[in-house]
């Protein structure tokens, strides 16, 4: 008899570990989905450093003898 409750609690673990792996699974897809999401909306930008790199491409243009659009 307790043979048979060693590999009942064995099959249930095994079990258990099954499901907690497919639920990893698909939890990382759920937030990959949603970060990559984010990335491609573009809500990581920041306009400040955005602004800066637009007045130094305007200023090397100016250097150059053109005007910045």
């Amino acid at each position: 008899m307790a043979e048979s409750a060693k590999k009942v609690a064995q099959q249930a673990e095994d079990r258990l570990e099954q499901v907690a792996e497919s639920v990893r699974g698909q939890f990382a897809r759920i937030l990959d989905g949603r970060f990559t999401d984010k990335i491609k909306d573009g809500r990581f930008l920041d306009q400040v450093d955005h602004g800066i790199d637009r007045a130094r491409a305007d200023e090397r243009l100016r250097k150059q003898g053109g005007s910045p659009s």
